[in-house]
């Protein structure tokens, strides 16, 4: 076999397990959860500034739920099912998110390859979200604040026993230079578990700087 040939046979194959691992899309079968917060003051600072549901003066938002997404090790599934959102749900479950147009996006892009039901997923979405205590800099800072990564995650583990650095992934917008979202990895069994390398590696080329800034609320 020439080495050419060799080579071409490698990234078919390579090419295929990315595609087993990235884009399977059968409902419920993925290896563990994200929950996505993200910091509100960052989003209302860029493409959110039209927002006036989530980022009106006075809203004073800061960890908001961005959503629950199933994962691979590799890659993720996304819109699994043809299944559009049912509008009265939002009332069963009041301020989930920060913004009602989240509820149905986040069921038809993520939702829909959990497994469960509608009810189901936003009931666990729920939970996820209401067992991370925010530490109290990170609740409504009134002006913003530097921190690190590192020093980040050890607010959330100190106020979060069950919580590990492994288990956490900051992520930065503007090349760094600002806190954009907290991911924290759950297993199938909605236990804290380790991010798989994939999410940690993004989080930690999203956040090139030494340190990051902490938008204050409004």
């Amino acid at each position: 076999m020439t080495m050419n040939r060799f080579k071409k046979m490698l990234a078919a194959s390579l090419l295929l397990s990315t595609s087993i691992s990235s884009a399977d899309g059968t409902p419920g079968k993925f290896d563990f959860y994200v929950l996505v917060l993200s910091w509100s003051p960052d989003h209302c600072a860029t493409e959110g500034k039209t927002d006036s549901q989530q980022c009106a003066v006075g809203k004073k938002l800061g960890l908001v739920l961005h959503g629950l997404w199933p994962q691979y090790n590799r890659g993720f599934p996304d819109r699994c099912a043809n299944d559009k959102f049912t509008k009265n749900l939002v009332g069963k479950f009041p301020n989930l998110y920060p913004n009602e147009k989240l509820y149905a996006h986040e069921w038809e892009k993520h939702g829909t390859c959990s497994g469960l039901d509608q009810e189901g997923y936003l009931a666990l979405s729920q939970k996820l979200k209401e067992s991370v205590s925010i530490p109290k800099n990170y609740q409504a800072p009134s002006s913003p604040f530097r921190t690190t990564v590192e020093a980040l995650k050890t607010k959330f583990i100190s106020a979060n026993p069950k919580l590990s650095a492994d288990g956490i992934a900051v992520y930065c917008s503007d090349s760094g230079r600002y806190l954009k979202e907290v991911f924290f990895c759950h297993s199938r069994q909605e236990e804290p578990a380790a991010c798989s390398q994939e999410v940690v590696k993004r989080a930690e080329k999203s956040c090139g700087q030494p340190d990051l800034l902490v938008r204050n609320v409004k």
